[in-house]
């Protein structure tokens, strides 16, 4: 019975959700239907004469010993960094640019691929061309293999390169931010380091035409590529050369770098205009450049070491993926030929974080320096008290606090009794000793440090936030006796020390700190015409006023 009211229940609502998912779904309100129809024709095209005409290599990639087992192959080519790729069997061949992405097939995004299905038994060989690379060993690498697991490579070997220019973007984001908090102009110009990374990368890569060009690099990508090699360059060796503590130790290298710099950028800025022999020629100059700079760099950083300089083990760090590429590449490995583009964005990725780490211990040394000369600034130099300044900021935000809040707010106003005379009987050695039990003795009265102020002189200063009189009269009395306790703790025969200490209450909303201050001192010249060594309330009626030696 139970089961059968539930289902009467339940028996329209089922209805009309049987009836809605019959229905079709709408547009705009159950599905958003994005793009349109279109008759354009797919950018993948077969290669023209103009193409064929630069490819120099060629390699026929052979049937297995037995033939081809009739299941579908991928042809997938990383590495060619200017001109087209030509891949052909049979009669289909296509021409593939790592600038443009619209000129690949879909399938295959790092490189430049093709999917094609040799008949089972069959033995023709798969074709493929490339122009000669600008460097002798910046060799092409062509994967063979079944189509998921090429384009799963594929996928991985874009998105390795796609990461290492968002972390770079990122880091130049979070330097510009940083350059807005420390107005440090070494900040924009590591900004100005990640944006030539960038498109470094990206030209490296083949991310400058990804999804579709937005670099005009064409066909000048070798050109594009020495070029932005050697800016990188101008702006990497420098840099390796300060974090490796070069600067530290020879101040006077700052004229070298510069050099390298400016040669560096200028030779970029005349890589258009070079032909193609002239081009290779700088290519190969620039990576002799390049190891001899790290050689100089890591023996630099190593020195440094030994000096006991724990900065030049962000250079040292900075330096290693490079290290870990040229010995690879001097060894012949294969994983450097196979893997070369996304070695070296790793590098890259990783000489940046370094920088950045690097960047950010120098804005931690530039607050620490700016506390220091703040301390310096708002510190008496010889009790460590906050000096009269910093008091007085200190004093402005309590009354401020208390006005918000509706607390109350004391002060007392402290005098050393007869200080001059303590300077002349006893020197002005054992004065300063007397100032500074004084403030220790102040300060330990009291329950923030920063609470007892120095404002010069033998006068002190000490606030008393959230105190009301009565509580104010009780703690300024064991201030005063905190004073008297200095005799044994300096154990000077004939000493005796003794304070006048005024105090003051904050009246209400209208009440400001000059006012404040004048009746905290007001009632301390009145505690010291009453006898000194005492605690003198500025509302209680002053005393006579006698002849008065302070």
């Amino acid at each position: 019975m139970c089961w059968l009211l539930a289902w009467l229940l339940l028996w329209p609502g089922v209805w009309q959700a049987s009836a809605a998912a019959l229905d079709p779904a709408r547009v705009g309100h159950d599905v958003l239907l994005l793009g349109a129809a279109t008759a354009e024709r797919t950018p993948q095209r077969a290669c023209s004469a103009e193409v064929l005409a630069h490819h120099q290599q060629l390699l026929a990639v052979p049937a297995p010993a037995d033939g081809w087992s009739g299941e579908p192959q991928a042809v997938d080519v990383f590495g060619v960094l200017s001109g087209e790729v030509r891949i052909s069997y049979g009669d289909r061949e296509i021409c593939g640019s790592m600038h443009d992405a619209r000129t690949r097939d879909s399938r295959f995004r790092a490189g430049i691929g093709m999917v094609v299905v040799p008949p089972a038994g069959g033995r023709e060989p798969i074709m493929v061309a490339w122009a000669t690379p600008l460097k002798p060993r910046w060799i092409p690498t062509v994967e063979l293999g079944g189509p998921s697991p090429v384009q799963q490579n594929d996928t991985a070997r874009l998105l390795v390169r796609a990461a290492c220019i968002a972390v770079a973007i990122a880091l130049a984001l979070s330097a510009l931010f940083g350059y807005v908090t420390a107005k440090d102009r070494s900040f924009l110009v590591f900004v100005a380091v990640c944006l030539v990374f960038v498109l470094w990368q990206a030209v490296l890569g083949g991310l400058s035409g990804y999804p579709e060009p937005w670099l005009p690099v064409d066909d000048r990508a070798s050109w594009w590529l020495v070029a932005l090699t050697a800016f990188t360059e101008a702006l990497l060796l420098p840099i390796l050369w300060r974090l490796n503590g070069g600067d530290r130790l020879w101040p006077g290298s700052r004229g070298a770098q510069q050099g390298v710099l400016w040669g560096l950028i200028v030779v970029g800025l005349c890589v258009p205009w070079m032909g193609l022999a002239a081009l290779g020629w700088w290519a190969a100059a620039l990576e002799t450049l390049y190891l001899a700079g790290c050689a100089v760099c890591l023996g630099v950083g190593l020195w440094a070491l030994l000096r006991r300089d724990r900065y030049a083990l962000a250079g040292l760090s900075a330096l290693a993926p490079w290290w870990v590429m040229i010995i690879a590449d001097a060894l012949h490995a294969q994983w450097v030929v196979a893997y070369r583009i996304e070695a070296l964005q790793l590098s890259a990725t990783w000489f940046l974080m370094m920088s950045a780490y690097a960047l950010n211990l120098r804005l931690g040394r530039l607050r620490q320096q700016r506390d220091e000369m703040r301390q310096l600034a708002d510190t008496d130099a010889l009790t460590g008290l906050p000096n009269r300044r910093a008091g007085l900021r200190l004093l402005a935000e309590y009354l401020q606090r208390a006005r918000q809040e509706q607390q109350p707010l004391a002060i007392g106003f402290l005098d050393i009794d007869l200080f001059k005379d303590i300077n002349d009987q006893f020197g002005h050695d054992v004065g300063d000793q007397v100032l500074v039990a004084v403030a220790r003795g102040l300060r330990g009265a009291v329950r923030n440090r920063d609470d007892v102020i120095r404002m010069g002189g033998e006068e002190f200063l000490v606030l008393l936030p959230g105190t009301n009189r009565l509580t104010a009269l009780a703690r300024l009395e064991s201030v005063r006796q905190q004073v008297v306790a200095v005799r044994q703790a300096l154990a000077i025969p004939g000493l005796n020390v003794s304070a006048s200490i005024g105090l003051a209450v904050l009246r209400g909303p209208s009440d400001d700190l000059p006012a404040l201050l004048r009746r905290a001192d007001h009632a301390m010249y009145c505690a010291k015409r009453a006898g000194r060594n005492q605690v003198y309330d500025a509302e209680q009626p002053a005393a006579a006023s006698d002849p008065l030696m302070v």
